[in-house]
């Protein structure tokens, strides 16, 4: 799949147009609503500080465990529950990554389930998990088996990264293997230094659903009308 083959309107309403910067102020996460609005975008990606915050036509998605992972599960639940209460549609937790390097996947499934519980069925719920991490930690068979029991817990979809983890973000190889491991019903969303529209139509290509961009508009601009 090249960028030809996707249209500009049809690659927007996957993305989850996203600012979480530690630095970031109130009207630094106003000025991200107003561009995906302008972006036509699908939502919009914000620290849970910025709640409550109207995002108009846009869904609004926090993140929780962000972005180590390292929180207790309970802490990650009651941020998910929290963020859910002030507004938001969608919530992007991050498991424990050293968890899951050391085969604890049932420590993981625990993780994910206690914020599934927290959020209730009706709040999107995605699961990052590190996949460059993963893969380069522990391999692929690690990658699988984490996505798998994030969707047996009750994933809406599996994440790559945060954007922040030192082994990178997003690669066409994690998606395809995330996208393999779980059902049809179960999303995957790419993000992580995608930066152009060939990259983002690689990931498309390999099976994401979503895409997390900070640099939306460039990435979008590459694509026809």
């Amino acid at each position: 799949m090249t960028t030809t083959d996707l249209r500009r309107s049809d690659v927007a309403a996957l993305v989850d147009h996203t600012l979480l910067k530690p630095e970031a102020t109130r009207a630094d996460a106003e000025a991200t609503v107003a561009e995906a609005a302008e972006l036509g975008v699908y939502a919009v990606c914000l620290s849970p500080s910025m709640l409550p915050i109207d995002t108009g036509a846009q869904k609004t998605c926090v993140v929780a465990g962000f972005p180590s992972g390292k929180h207790h599960s309970l802490v990650k639940a009651a941020e998910a529950r929290l963020a859910v209460d002030t507004g938001a549609d969608e919530v992007d937790m991050v498991i424990d990554v050293g968890a899951a390097v050391s085969g604890a996947f049932d420590e993981v499934f625990a993780d994910v389930l206690t914020v599934r519980e927290a959020i209730g069925p009706d709040a999107v719920l995605k699961v990052i998990v590190e996949s460059a991490a993963l893969l380069e930690l522990a391999g692929e068979d690690t990658l699988r088996e984490v996505c798998v029991r994030a969707a047996t817990a009750g994933a809406s979809l599996v994440k790559t990264s945060t954007g922040f983890h030192p082994a990178g973000g997003a690669s066409v190889r994690a998606v395809q293997i995330m996208r393999e491991a779980v059902p049809a019903t179960v999303g995957v969303k790419a993000s992580g230094g995608i930066r152009d529209a060939r990259f983002a139509a690689e990931l498309i290509a390999a099976g994401a659903t979503r895409l997390g961009l900070s640099g939306s508009r460039a990435v979008l601009d590459g694509f026809p009308d």
